[in-house]
């Protein structure tokens, strides 16, 4: 079984989707699926499709809905089955006690690639391999097709999921970037960090790593309104003062010497010493 849960929701078995239409039973899958291989309470299934109001008849909806995911596994496993096949839907999503497990029988699973890749990139940065690093990072970030789970009804067990895979993301991408500027590709990183600093309007990191690439675009007094933007908006919506890290950068630009050079040890856009405040 592949599961895929950075964009929309797919599960497949044998290559035949089984994610269904009602928002319900799509909402357990996604759950199930966002722990693909381990134990989800029944408990944890009932919380997040129903909080903290759930129906007397909850856990007999909740095995209506399990039955409903199985007749699609049972077609899909019907559509895709070979000699010897004595897998039954019942296997795929087995009942545990206490719960439901989604077997993947060593199917692809995206965000645990994700992890991997990702994982390999952050060593490459830590071992100064910035070329390695922007490429694994970069493999990594494409495997995401937008927002996480952007077609699910979600709770609050599914929401911190999201919400943990997003700044994974958003955190590959920071280094991503990072290994970029690195390598001296000020210029190519422009008009991404143009889109990025408006989606993410107090990320300290990446205003930190645009105002870079753009003092060494030549564009000193651009990045330099990065920063005064910036300051405005944490000031005015949380009351705070940029971090030191990205103060100490701005300075630097004023007096046309930038923080450091290109090849510069971590920390030179902001990296691990800038608060990050995202939005």
């Amino acid at each position: 079984m592949d599961v895929e849960v950075l964009g929309t929701l797919s599960v497949r078995e044998h290559g035949v989707p089984v994610v269904p239409t009602a928002p319900k039973p799509r909402q357990v899958l996604a759950l199930l699926a966002l722990n693909a291989d381990q134990v989800v309470p029944v408990s944890a299934l009932i919380d997040e499709l129903w909080g903290e109001r759930p129906p007397r008849s909850a856990r007999t909806t909740l095995q209506t809905y399990v039955l409903q995911l199985r007749e699609l596994i049972a077609q899909a496993l019907a559509h895709g089955a070979g000699a010897g096949e004595r897998c039954t839907a019942k296997d795929v999503l087995a009942t545990v006690p206490g719960g439901y497990r989604l077997h993947t029988r060593g199917g692809h699973v995206d965000y645990r690639e994700f992890d991997q890749r990702a994982g390999a990139g952050y060593r490459a940065m830590d071992a100064e391999d910035y070329t390695g690093a922007a490429r694994r990072l970069a493999d990594a970030l494409g495997l995401w097709n937008g927002h996480a789970l952007t077609d699910i009804q979600a709770g609050l067990l599914i929401d911190t999921e999201i919400k943990r895979l997003e700044e994974a993301r958003l955190c590959a991408l920071d280094q991503r970037i990072e290994a970029d500027l690195r390598l001296g590709r000020h210029r190519e990183l422009l008009s991404e960090l143009t889109v990025l600093v408006s989606q993410y309007r107090m990320h300290e990191s990446l205003h930190g790593q645009f105002m870079l690439a753009l003092h060494r675009s030549g564009r000193r007094g651009e990045a330099l309104n990065v920063y005064q933007r910036l300051r405005s908006t944490l000031v005015s919506e949380l009351g705070l003062e940029p971090s030191a890290a990205l103060s100490r950068l701005q300075r630097s630009i004023l007096v046309a010497r930038p923080e450091a050079p290109a090849g510069a040890a971590p920390g030179a856009t902001g990296g691990a010493g800038t608060r990050l405040v995202t939005r």
